[in-house]
């Protein structure tokens, strides 16, 4: 077998590549769409808060006050239920480590160096670090079911 660092180059096709290309181009996308969702919830929490003491000190409705209010909860709760913030570092974290095996990988280096199966070492490596990613996000979602008393399925 191939031991040449080169050699990974060459065969873009294989089926660890391909997974590894995969799974990085999936969370990258992911990990940035929660940092954008995080940070517009944030920026619209912010803003609408602020709101209240300007609006309460020109006299403005009682009713538009405590809309405004509520829509701060409202936001608060989404990010909450939806875990934006927690994913987004997760995903991002789970990704610079997938493109660290790539590096390694790609210049025969680390685990890579000293192995004449490189393509399987590279699935395993892949796989360990995506099933962890799921492990930990199965339980941050299942914990606030344990809270609450409800089931997986519901």
């Amino acid at each position: 077998m191939e031991t040449d660092p080169a050699s990974a180059t060459d065969e873009p096709e294989s089926p660890a590549w391909r997974r590894l290309e995969d799974q990085i181009a999936w969370y990258d996308a992911r990990s940035a769409l929660n940092q954008r969702m995080f940070k517009v919830l944030k920026v619209a929490q912010i803003v609408l808060a602020a709101l209240i003491p300007v609006l309460a000190a020109a006299d403005a409705a009682h009713w538009v006050l405590g809309a405004l209010g509520a829509l701060v909860v409202v936001l608060e709760g989404i990010q909450q239920l939806f875990q934006f913030q927690q994913n987004w570092v997760s995903y991002r974290s789970t990704c610079e480590a997938l493109k660290h095996q790539k590096f390694l990988f790609l210049a025969g280096a680390g685990p890579y160096a000293h192995t004449t199966r490189r393509e399987a070492l590279l699935a395993e490596r892949v796989e360990a670090l995506v099933s962890q990613e799921h492990a930990k996000w199965t339980a941050a979602h299942d914990e606030p079911r344990a809270h609450t008393g409800t089931s997986a399925s519901t």
